[in-house]
């Protein structure tokens, strides 16, 4: 009897090992599956927190670096061009960001309904958000709108004198923002994919009780997409404020003319690779994190107040 029991146990206890041996399996393939985000990972702490110790320090590339606490973060307050490299961004941002989503949504309405070909139209109006940002086109938009370029021989043909777009600091900001309107395409697919989630019955419905587009689209299509609008701003707030290449190229890294066109991360990249002032680079660099998430809090602040989701 006792060997039976004992054999007993032995034979309920098999499977026992049997499901702890899976489980270690089951784990050790989740690890070695995120191995690599893992591995990124430290790409991306460790440099974080050296830009954290060097904003704190004196670093020139070439010599050690010299703990100097708050020197960096209190010299912020009183530059002028670290001020004006702001306002420029600001207002960058906060007048391509709203009418690039405007232009966006525009078309995305006018593709929804079922227009022949649309993935060809889809495809193309993309497209200038994979080139947007890159030298060749910046530099191909620089020339169209040079004084001998395409817009204004186009102009001339209406008797409107050349304007010098690119080197005249009262339009050579207003041509990044109209580039940065042209790359409509990432949020207008967005867009496009969200419209197509919005129940026609809404629509029939709205229409039977006498409601017009305008009133449709205000009272159904905005409140129902209105995630994904939340969504598209976000990023879009996000690139903007962190723009770099366009205004790099568009002056030769100069931020010109009369630094118009002086990006807060174009003067960044002055103050730490042309200046060698890596240190007050860095400070710059927590500065402009802080500004980001603020933008980013207080939109998810506001929010509560025009994004509606399925369960409120």
């Amino acid at each position: 009897m006792a060997s039976n029991s004992v054999g007993g146990r032995a034979l309920l206890g098999t499977p026992d090992k049997r499901q702890r041996s899976s489980r270690q399996r089951r784990d050790w393939s989740a690890y070695v599956f995120l191995a690599p985000w893992f591995v990124g990972m430290l790409f991306t702490v460790v440099p974080f927190a050296a830009s954290l110790y060097l904003a704190f320090t004196d670093y020139n590339l070439l010599s050690s670096p010299k703990w100097v606490g708050l020197e960096n973060f209190r010299e912020l307050l009183s530059d002028e061009r670290l001020h004006h490299s702001l306002v420029v961004t600001c207002v960058y941002t906060f007048v391509s960001v709203p009418l690039s989503l405007a232009v966006a949504l525009a078309v995305a309405m006018l593709l929804k309904g079922g227009v022949k070909g649309l993935p060809v139209y889809r495809a193309v109006f993309y497209l200038p958000s994979l080139l947007g940002s890159s030298v060749a086109v910046v530099m191909l938009w620089r020339a169209i709108f040079g004084s001998d370029g395409a817009v204004n021989k186009f102009l001339e043909l209406f008797g409107i004198h050349a304007v010098s777009w690119t080197s005249d600091p009262d339009t050579a900001l207003s041509v990044l923002i109209m580039l940065h309107i042209w790359t409509f395409g990432a949020p207008m697919v967005i867009f496009l994919a969200a419209l197509k989630q919005v129940p026609v019955s809404y629509y029939e419905a709205a229409s039977v009780d006498g409601a017009g587009r305008w009133r449709q689209f205000k009272s159904i299509t905005l409140p129902l997409i209105s995630p994904v609008i939340f969504f598209n701003l976000i990023l879009s707030l996000i690139g903007s404020l962190q723009t770099f290449t366009q205004g790099y190229v568009f002056s030769n890294g100069s931020g010109g003319p009369a630094d118009s066109t002086l990006f807060y991360n174009l003067y960044l990249y002055q103050q730490g690779f042309t200046s060698f002032h890596m240190g007050y680079a860095s400070a710059m660099a927590w500065l402009l994190l802080v500004i980001i998430a603020a933008f980013t809090a207080l939109n998810f602040i506001a929010q509560r107040y025009w994004v509606f989701y399925e369960n409120d």
